[in-house]
């Protein structure tokens, strides 16, 4: 029910990922009106793999997330992660008010012991792929063994979920040189590079994302947040530039044939819909959060992350990392 456009999004972006992945089986929480009119009828191959729970509450984006937990135990947003603390579903994915699900998450599922805060992760593309960054607004203020912690999380999602052997892993600062930064940078530095199984390169910059230099970029939740509203405001700016500039001077039909599919591929390349759906690491369950603006495709492949977590057992794999590294310390 959540984002902005709500079950009009949603529900024809599960249909689809239903088309997808024959293994998929989706419960969908909500409003039951709004979602069985979007559904063909009943007999069909996608509605018998199609399981609906009606919630009266909807917790609105506005929401402060404390008086979400207290007070809306019966939204779409509550009863979505209670069926994962239940056992009845793998993984929850919503567009819904962030603050609220880490909240509910925390409350419901639990952070692994060892794991002092969850941090939200999600890929930005590069010009060599993608680069997971993290954490993205969980923490908008942190303390150096989050970061640690944050980078352990980090490891074991791309070694176990996408085959990334020996990921290259970075602390995002404001210099790449030893003494710049802050004490949260300094004192997470230390922390990092005493971690004997991660391939710490140090400090990065911003540019070192964008180029493919890391794989993934450790920071804390309002530096993340910055760089994702950044990244994705540039994207929208770019894709608008080209567009007017194409306005301007039209192509003739040769040049259209030619220039058109790159540009296109390049607006594919730097929408942040390809790269959609943040993962809470650090839960004791799955919870992926789709971005509230998302379009169909968009809220589509946040469906696709959380049906790899829940195939790759990441959850499970976390604790191992974690487990081992407050061992050694």
């Amino acid at each position: 029910m959540g984002g902005d456009f709500g079950p009009a999004i949603t529900v024809p972006a599960s249909l689809a990922a239903l088309q997808q992945n024959q293994n998929l089986f989706l419960t969908l929480v909500g409003d039951q009106s709004q979602i069985e009119g979007l559904i063909p009828s009943k007999g069909d191959a996608l509605s018998e793999r199609i399981g609906i729970i009606h919630t009266p509450d909807i917790i609105g984006m506005d929401e402060k997330p404390s008086a979400a937990l207290r007070k809306k135990q019966n939204s779409s947003t509550y009863c979505a992660i209670e069926l994962v603390s239940q056992g009845h579903a793998d993984a929850c994915v919503s567009a819904g008010n962030t603050g609220a699900l880490m909240a509910i998450g925390c409350h419901l599922l639990k952070t692994f012991p060892t794991v002092d805060r969850p941090a939200i992760v999600s890929a930005f593309p590069t010009l060599e792929g993608r680069c997971f960054v993290l954490d993205l607004g969980a923490n908008a203020t942190a303390q150096p063994h989050y970061l640690s912690q944050f980078s352990v999380m980090a490891n074991a999602m791309l070694t176990s979920v996408y085959g990334v052997a020996s990921p290259r892993i970075g602390l995002l600062n404001m210099g790449k040189e030893a003494g710049k930064g802050n004490e949260l940078a300094q004192r997470a530095d230390g922390l990092i590079s005493d971690i004997e199984d991660l391939n710490y390169i140090g400090f990065i910059e911003p540019e070192d994302i964008f180029e493919g230099r890391v794989d993934i970029a450790v920071c804390d939740g309002f530096v993340g947040n910055m760089m994702l509203k950044t990244m994705e405001s540039v994207a929208a700016m770019v894709d608008q530039l080209i567009a007017r500039q194409m306005a301007k001077e039209p192509l003739s039909v040769v040049d259209s044939d030619t220039i058109a599919p790159l540009l296109g591929r390049v607006r594919e390349n730097i929408d942040p819909g390809q790269h959609n759906g943040a993962s809470f690491l650090g839960l004791q369950g799955i919870v992926v959060k789709s971005h509230g603006g998302a379009d169909q495709l968009g809220f589509e492949q946040a469906l696709c992350t959380a049906a790899s977590e829940v195939e790759y057992d990441l959850p499970s794999r976390i604790q191992q990392k974690i487990a081992r590294l407050s061992a050694v310390n």
